[in-house]
């Protein structure tokens, strides 16, 4: 399945209809074969080998003896990330609304680390060093752009966003009910001491992971424990349930049949549209005949 290009669920559009900017728009927005193609890929390769810089860097032994040779990589990633960025942001004709954009959101922590590490110099500010580092690893969701599957999945989850926050609303109210009932019950005796920490108990209880740090003692506190166990068991495929039946909606509407052309809009470049489309969706300029 070839990759969904962003630019079919989102309005963004090159910045002229000729010259560098164009076709700098097709090559970094567009997956058609060739130089897209030859710069996804490109860009795929240098996520997976930026990201596993970061891992290797948390590694003690490897820190301490490579420590510059990282440093040095992790540079080079990011002034082409910043380069990419740079021009991501010159090709749109609206360059705010990409960079307030889920993936220019993206784009931006995948860089702003290594920046703001220069900035906080001293033993002090080591903790927060540190945190910055591993926030590389967002680089890794810029794979999604690439990765039709990726595309698939999150557009389930957007689809079913309001089932599921019902699903856990509901939850919540029963966290809320169970932990009451366990404060009342338990008490500060045995561990339930407020009940936001009587809430921490129903959530482990429920998810049936069980820590143990907090127990019921007495007879009728473990009877509620144990239909507060029944209960989540018979309602933790409820979100996978939701999430599985978007994801085959989607896939149905992904399918061969119902998949659109690959046409590219002369005005504005967008692909994607329907076979019996005479007119681009997204600026109405005349399209070529459909060759399907």
């Amino acid at each position: 399945m070839a990759p969904i290009d962003p630019t079919s669920s989102t309005d963004f559009s090159p910045a002229t209809q000729s010259g560098w900017r164009r076709r700098w728009f097709l090559i970094i927005f567009h997956h058609s074969p060739g130089a897209p193609r030859h710069f996804d890929l490109l860009l795929i390769f240098a996520i997976l080998v930026s990201v596993m810089i970061v891992l290797l860097d948390s590694v003690a032994a490897i820190h301490a003896r490579w420590f510059m040779w990282l440093l040095a990589v992790e540079w080079i990633f990011t002034v082409f990330f910043t380069i990419e960025y740079v021009v991501r942001l010159c090709v749109v004709k609206r360059p705010w609304h990409y960079a307030t954009s889920s993936w220019g959101v993206i784009d931006l922590l995948s860089i702003l680390p290594t920046y703001i590490s220069l900035m906080l110099p001293g033993g002090q500010a080591l903790m927060v060093v540190r945190i910055l580092r591993i926030l590389r690893v967002f680089r890794v969701l810029k794979l999604t752009q690439y990765l039709a599957e990726g595309n698939l999945l999150v557009t389930a989850m957007m689809r079913s966003r309001r089932k599921i926050f019902l699903f856990i609303s509901a939850l919540m109210t029963i966290v809320v009910i169970f932990a009451a009932i366990m404060y009342l019950i338990e008490g500060p005796a045995h561990g339930f001491t407020s009940i936001p920490t009587s809430m921490y108990w129903a959530i482990v209880t429920m998810a049936t992971v069980g820590y143990g740090d907090i127990s019921p003692q007495t007879s009728l506190g473990r009877i509620v424990t144990s239909i507060l166990i029944l209960i989540g068991y018979s309602i933790i495929a409820v979100p996978t349930g939701i999430y599985t039946a978007e994801l085959a909606d989607t896939l149905r509407g992904s399918s061969p049949d119902a998949i659109r052309d690959k046409r590219d809009c002369p005005a504005c470049g967008l692909e994607g549209h329907d076979p019996q489309a005479n007119f681009c969706r997204h600026c109405a300029h005349a399209l070529a005949s459909s060759t399907s």
